[in-house]
């Protein structure tokens, strides 16, 4: 593995005191995460947030110590980390204001795919849960084979979803509450390993860490966060589901979920969703082609814009690319048309105020 600051990457997930908020504060104020452990205290102690307490923990020998076993563990095990500015850390997520320094993958890939659509479910699936489950896979690898299909690996509609999508050839990720030296559930180990081949296991969590509860939540932020949308297909009237939901629609994702009868348990957590608008609803693949705008090909996206609102031709330049692609950085467009950045702006802009793309979460611009 060549990166060398990778222990200052790791080690500062590390540092007591230090959460997210404040290690990105840092490495914006320093540019570089090697500095933090490098540089003298009296820089440090000019960084919002730094206090001497922190600095003391930032120079604890444990931390660089521990991050090295972990260097170890991820070279013999083949794992990919992911640093938040890295290239190929999942551009959906980055901006997230909770959104982990550092990702653990390991897998076939990409996170970063033109479609990702994450499922989620109760861990009691009944027949009518596993039979949407079904239905969702078969449609969406008949129409769009090379979406990437994202859920926890859990009990119920989760490792249904997994098994339907590796079915179907459909690239999937488990999300672990824990780190790459165990699976949990146990039950699930096949699986996961065959997912492997075709897809893969993501998370934040260091080798050594446990499934223990509270690392759920944490883990659902991740599933919320890679997707363009959640699925909730069943859950009761509380669950982890519903909370994956509820992050997915504080990140301004698209949520859905599948209705089920007013009297089935494990429906009214779905119904509960659709009533106060907080998922749009679903009974097939079709609505959530329709409702994500899959279904409208790049031809007549380009005509009818270019018939209805007037655009300059670097506008349509812009257009053209993003009914190529789903989803545009603004890095990507730049590296695209060999236009500067402070252009591409500019011209970014003028086209959301005609109402022609948007920017979502993660810097991503997307056709309307």
């Amino acid at each position: 593995m060549n990166d060398r600051n990778l222990i200052y990457k790791i080690g500062i997930t590390l540092i007591k005191g230090i959460g997210v908020i404040i290690a990105k504060q840092v490495l914006d104020a320093l540019g570089d995460v090697s500095l933090l452990f490098t540089e003298k205290k009296q820089l440090l102690e000019r960084i919002p947030g730094i206090s001497r307490k922190i600095i003391a923990e930032i120079h604890h020998p444990d931390v660089l110590r521990r991050a090295e076993k972990e260097i170890v563990f991820i070279e013999k095990n083949k794992i990919t980390p992911l640093f938040i500015r890295d290239s190929d850390y999942p551009e959906r997520f980055r901006d997230c204001v909770d959104s982990p320094l550092l990702l653990y993958f390991k897998g076939n890939a990409d996170l970063n795919a033109a479609k990702i659509v994450s499922i989620v479910g109760t861990r009691h699936a009944t027949t009518y849960g596993k039979e949407v489950s079904e239905r969702l896979m078969a449609d969406i690898a008949k129409n769009y084979p090379k979406t990437l299909i994202i859920s926890g690996l859990a009990y119920g509609i989760d490792i249904y979803v997994h098994r339907a999508a590796l079915k179907r050839n459909l690239p999937t990720i488990g999300v672990l509450a824990h780190g790459l030296d165990r699976i949990y559930p146990p039950a699930h180990r096949n699986t996961a390993i065959e997912m492997l081949a075709n897809g893969g296991l993501l998370t934040d969590f260091m080798s050594e860490t446990n499934p223990d509860r509270q690392n759920f939540v944490k883990r659902n932020r991740i599933v919320a966060g890679i997707a363009d949308c959640t699925v909730v297909v069943e859950s009761a009237e509380k669950g982890g589901a519903l909370i994956t939901a509820n992050i997915a629609d504080s990140y301004n994702r698209d949520v859905f979920a599948v209705p089920g009868k007013t009297t089935d348990t494990y429906s009214i957590g779905c119904n509960s969703l659709i009533k106060y608008k907080k998922a749009a609803l679903i009974t097939c693949a079709d609505d959530l082609f329709r409702e994500m705008c899959w279904n409208q090909t790049a031809v007549k996206q380009a005509v009818q814009r270019s018939i209805f609102v007037e655009t300059s031709p670097d506008e349509q330049v812009i257009l053209n690319l993003l009914s190529q692609q789903d989803n545009l950085q603004l890095n990507t467009i730049a590296i695209e048309t060999d236009w500067p950045v402070s252009r591409l702006a500019t011209l970014l802009f003028d086209l959301e105020m005609k109402g022609l793309i948007r920017c979502h979460p993660g810097g991503l611009y997307r056709l309307l």
